[in-house]
Parts: structure tokens; sequence; C-alpha cells
């Protein structure tokens, strides 16, 4: 059943109410009486007003006769109601020293709304909840880090840095490191596929076919990856890993290779390798910074998209899928872009009281 009477709008009435809906200011309510009375006018039938807004007949049937009595004055609330009360300043303060330097009775590490407005007694939990919103607090969330112990922190990471901002000229960068102990897991369920309302589902049981290291030079100025599967991460496998990317590139090419602190990077061997190679140069970074290695985000880029969901029925299984992925990689390849801006974010020790 269409509505029996349409608003007749002017075009000012009209634009006015256009304005409403789409304005990202006014209120939701007077938006949403706007958008009624746009419908009216329209002729559209009191049930798709109701499905396409929510509402009720009463609603319909009030709004419009306030519209055609008042026209746009109409559509205002006689009682819009106020403004929250703002928690006066001893409260707030006694939120803020609460939060900030006291635990729960019962032994809980955090603060929940609901506990502290219980504890305080005088105030209620929106109003601990707009405290926390104001000055930015979440006690529910919890941040890691890891601060480096490297007494040359400093000189590692401008090396490395400046290898990534301003390289040697006629060099190439490669950021080297090695994904170590990925498991070939086979479910032993069948899988159930993606289909409209249900995720795609694994069994919870798996098998497993063995491990892998995967081996990964990240070009850093055209982001190709060169990577190489090995069954075991040793010196011996990292050393013939750097044979072939020292052989992917030209007889006297200058190779600048950054790399992580492990044990492996720094025997013998590598010794060896780098006196037997003089156009090669290894750059370690400082010790728990593994962020300031490229290769990293494409470590996690291949465990998201490849490993994490994979079914691998043995290692070869597995090896076949991670060189596919770097091959398909490499026909489009593009160099990782990061910095790092926010110095407020840096992470300090704070010293003993």
């Amino acid at each position: 059943m269409r509505c029996m009477e349409k608003m007749n709008l002017t075009e000012s009435e009209r634009e006015q109410l256009q304005a409403a809906t789409r304005s990202r200011t006014v209120r939701a309510a007077d938006a949403r009486r706007a958008r009624l009375i746009l419908l009216l006018d329209e002729g559209t039938s009191r049930e798709a007003i109701m499905q396409r807004l929510g509402c009720d007949s009463r609603f319909i049937s009030r709004w419009s006769n306030r519209f055609l009595a008042e026209r746009l004055s109409g559509l205002y609330a006689r009682h819009p109601g106020r403004a929250p009360l703002q928690p006066p300043e001893k409260l707030e303060a006694r939120v803020l020293n609460y939060t900030l330097k006291r635990k729960p009775a019962d032994g809980s590490t955090h603060w929940s709304s609901y506990k502290l407005a219980a504890e305080l007694g005088d105030v209620s939990v929106t109003a601990v909840q707009r405290i926390w919103r104001k000055h930015g607090l979440r006690p529910h969330r919890l941040d890691k880090h890891m601060i480096s112990n490297d007494p040359d922190f400093e000189i590692k990471a401008a090396d490395v840095i400046g290898l990534y901002l301003n390289p040697p000229a006629h060099a190439v960068v490669f950021c080297v490191d090695e994904k170590t102990a990925i498991q070939a897991l086979d479910r032993k369920d069948r899988m159930l596929p993606l289909s409209p309302g249900r995720a795609e589902s694994h069994g919870f049981e798996y098998k497993r076919n063995g491990t892998l290291s995967l081996f990964a030079a990240l070009n850093t100025t055209n982001g190709q990856v060169i990577g190489k599967t090995a069954p075991r991460h040793t010196s011996e496998q990292f050393v013939a890993f750097l044979t072939d990317v020292v052989a992917s590139q030209g007889p006297e090419q200058e190779i600048h290779l950054i790399c992580d602190n492990v044990s492996s990077h720094k025997t013998d061997l590598v010794r060896t390798f780098l006196s037997e190679h003089p156009n090669v140069r290894l750059h370690y970074t400082p010790t728990y910074t593994s962020w300031l290695n490229q290769v990293e985000n494409w470590f996690a880029r291949i465990q998201r998209d490849v490993i994490a969901r994979g079914i691998f029925t043995s290692v070869n299984d597995l090896a076949r899928k991670l060189m596919r992925y770097i091959r398909q990689h490499n026909k489009d390849p593009k160099p990782i872009k990061w910095k790092y801006d926010d110095s407020s974010r840096r992470i300090r020790p704070v010293p003993f009281q």
C-alpha cells in the first residue's frame, strides 16, 4: 500500500533535506527524519519505509504530521535531551590515579571499566570509559617490545639504514635471512571449502611430514627474491646459499648483504667465504632488531599467504609450493618502502626510582 499523501516539497525544502541526509555533522535522528520526508514525497510505501529506516508506523505518522503542520521546523525533537555531564576534575583525577598506579584487589592484572566503577562507588561505568577515552587509556590492551642490548646499536643501525636510503653506487644490496623449521603439515580430516556464510575450515588434527628451512635474499632496489630450501639450517647451507646469491650477479659486482647475528652467520666457513669473495660484504643488524631487516617483512607475507593455511603432503610438496610462490612474486616484484617517523613511539628505558 502506498502513502496517501505526498509532502509537496519546495525546491528549497528538498535541498535542505537532502543536505541533512548527506551531512556528517547533523544528528543521526535528524538525518533519519529528513530521509523519511524525502521517501514520503517520492510516494514510497509505508512497508518499504519501515524496512529501509527500521521504524514503525507510529514514527511515520508522528513526523509526517509534524512536517505537514510546521514544515522543516517540525522535524526537530521537542525534548532533544542534554549533553552528558562531564565528571568533575577531582573525580577524573581519582579515576586516573587508580588506573595508572593501582591494581584491582582481586589480583587481576588490569582494570576493567566495571571493576573500577565498582571500586570507586561514586562513578558510573560510562564515566570511567569517557575518562579513559579522553586520555587515550586502554587498560585491556597489551603491547610487547624488545630493547636491543647492543652497545653499538646506533652505529650498526645507521649502517643498515644508510644502505637502504643511500646505497653505494653500482652496488647491489640484499637482505638475507632464513626461516627455519617450517613444518610440512597435512590435515587428517578433509578440508571444508569457503562458501557463502561459512569460512574455510581445516580439521583440528594434523600429521607432521617433516620440516625444512627457507633461505631468502631480498633485493632492496627492485624487490626480487632469491630463495633456496634446505633440510637443515647450518652454516654450510648458509654459505651455499651465499654462493648462489653471488652467482646470480656479475663476476665483479659489489654486493652488500644485511643479516642478523645468529651464530651460523659468523663461523669460520663464513669468514673463509668472505675472504674468497672480496666484493661481498656482510652488514650485521644490532641484536634484537629483526625489524631492521626487510626480508623479515617478506617472510611475514609468505607465512600468511602459503604456510599458515597450507596443506603439505610431504617436505618436497612444501618446498615446491614455497618456490612457486617466489617465482610468482618475482614476475612483478616491488621494493619494500617503510619509514620510522613517530619518535614518540620509541621505547626508552625508564630509570628505577
